[in-house]
């Protein structure tokens, strides 16, 4: 496929996180973009004030005419995601006549070819590596262009643009087994605890999922590990595999001095060659702490130096609903995070811990996914018992049909704690006036976002 034959571009699911960007891109270089979502929401808002067209039917007649007058490539693209239903009107309108369905994953690999790839792969703590290592790049000079998995308050965006720079940084997503379709020059990764398996079946075919990315690096480049992972890279690739954790020794990389600064953390990161001192976070979380041990480690790899680390890390300004502060005041401190898997649960609330020592930890916590929701209600209950409150709202289907027995009680049930509540998504705001709040979370990777603005309306008329 020719790039700069394409005139129009059409994205069904286009205000998922990653196809969002990859709309911000091609509109970037003047082409036509418009695109159908079920939801309207701050970012289709953001992409529609860019001059993207976008409608919130699923009805083939909405599709511009344009795209349907001429629907042969490569003047004409279509870009789907995978969690669009299979019985979608406007999905089945293309395959009914004969258009050429690409998806995210395939487009975003046939882009980043012409580019230096630094990818980053994990179950957990990709986008916020992904973030860092593009504003690493940045505050550099060294520029990228950058496909992101979250928006970004540094730069208000999911998209990099760069004209000069050799780099490219990408977020490898293991759903659907999208990142199959990158390339790499260099990789990252993060974490690989059992999620999707609704797509692999079984942790071990996951694993295998991750071992295949691993050996898609370019050969005798470099590979950056989460110590401990059981990936075994192709040794034929000759590949340098270096490892990094928070503070294992071990490790090639790992931090040091660790103290915490305002609500973030400076430390000092020792590498194979030396240490680099005085590394500071903006962000909270000393989960924080280790993402940007990754993201320092694999653009010091690319070459790098101290000070455009130093300067990256400190300018780096967090991720929307990453450890996303949203209130404080009075002694009320409010966060909304998408974890939503139990390990990443787990992790959220010791970050808290640490930084709220003593406080009363409040959670609300949408599960995402029947099958997910099936596959760790144990996990989710265990990792959920360590809050001090928690109000489960109604489960998020996404993509899914339902699976019968599955449902939020099957989490609530196996909650050990004494202070739950299961509550409608309309009603929470209401029942909140029950509650005496210090720390608050919502937590989840489904619409629970919708939320963030009337919780924060509330906070500032009732804390005084």
């Amino acid at each position: 496929m020719l790039l700069d034959r394409i005139q129009r571009v059409y994205f069904l699911g286009i205000g998922g996180i990653g196809m969002s960007s990859l709309a911000r891109f091609f509109r970037s270089r003047g082409i036509a973009v418009a695109g159908y979502d079920r939801t309207q929401t701050p970012l289709t808002r953001a992409l529609e004030t860019e001059g993207i067209n976008i409608h919130y039917t699923d009805n083939p007649d909405l599709i511009p005419f344009t795209v349907r007058s001429h629907p042969f490539e490569p003047e004409t693209l279509i870009i789907f995601t995978p969690a669009m239903p299979k019985d979608s009107l406007e999905l089945n309108y293309f395959t009914e006549n004969n258009y050429i369905l690409h998806k995210r994953s395939e487009i975003l690999g046939l882009i980043t070819r012409s580019y230096d790839s630094l990818a980053v792969a994990g179950t957990h703590g990709k986008s916020t590596v992904t973030a860092m290592i593009a504003q690493i790049l940045i505050e550099s000079g060294e520029g990228c262009t950058a496909f992101l998995g979250a928006i970004s308050k540094s730069i208000n965006s999911n998209l990099v643009l760069s004209d000069t720079s050799r780099w490219a940084v990408v977020e490898a997503d293991e759903f659907d087994r999208s990142f199959l379709q990158l390339n790499p020059y260099m990789a990252c990764v993060t974490s690989m605890d059992p999620d999707h398996l609704d797509i692999y079946g079984d942790y071990e075919t996951l694993i295998q999922g991750f071992t295949d990315f691993v050996n898609r690096v370019k050969p005798q480049s470099k590979l950056l590990l989460k110590r401990g992972l059981s990936l075994k890279p192709d040794v034929r690739k000759k590949q340098e595999v270096c490892t990094y954790s928070l503070d294992n020794t071990e490790s090639g990389f790992y931090a040091q001095n660790i103290r915490q600064v305002d609500l973030g953390y400076c430390f000092d990161m020792v590498t194979p060659e030396g240490i680099v001192t005085d590394i500071l976070t903006r962000i909270p979380g000393i989960t924080n702490v280790e993402n940007a041990v990754a993201a320092s480690a694999l653009t010091s790899m690319a070459g790098i130096n101290e000070e455009g680390i130093r300067k990256g890390i400190a300018a780096f300004e967090g991720l929307v609903r990453r450890f996303d502060l949203r209130f404080q005041k009075s002694g009320v401190v409010y966060i909304d995070d998408y974890a939503h898997h139990p390990n990443e649960i787990s992790a959220l609330i010791g970050s808290i811990r640490l930084l709220f020592p003593g406080a009363k930890i409040t959670g609300i916590f949408q599960p995402h996914l029947y099958s997910r929701t099936r596959d760790f209600a144990d996990g989710f209950a265990e990792s959920l018992g360590k809050l001090d409150e928690l109000i489960l709202l109604d489960l998020y289907p996404a993509r899914e049909k339902p699976i019968p027995g599955v449902d939020s009680k099957m989490i609530f049930d196996r909650v050990d704690l004494t202070n739950k509540k299961l509550c409608a998504k309309a009603d929470l705001i209401g029942i909140l006036e029950n509650y005496q709040l210090e720390v608050l979370l919502t937590i989840g990777a489904g619409d629970i976002d919708q939320l963030c603005e009337p919780i924060v309306k509330y906070l500032d008329e009732h804390v005084a």
